[in-house]
């Protein structure tokens, strides 16, 4: 599924179903690979699926939940 996002800005809204695998540093580049499990576009929720790495390094995996909003 592709969401327009030249109109709209994304926000975390919470997490939920969270591991932290290790800990991530200032300096560290954090790569989240996040897959969209739900939309609800009638209130600007998503719920997504995801991973983050830092490098080739799983650092936390999970359920995240973002919001939209309009520029």
């Amino acid at each position: 599924m592709q969401l327009p996002c030249q109109n709209n800005c994304f926000f975390f809204a919470g997490i939920d179903k969270v591991r932290f695998r290790k800990p991530v540093i200032a300096g560290d580049t954090l790569v989240m690979r996040m897959t969209l499990i739900k939309l609800q576009k009638r209130f600007g929720i998503a719920k997504m699926e995801g991973k983050a790495y830092v490098g080739c390094d799983l650092v936390c995996e999970g359920e995240f939940f973002m919001t939209t909003s309009s520029k």
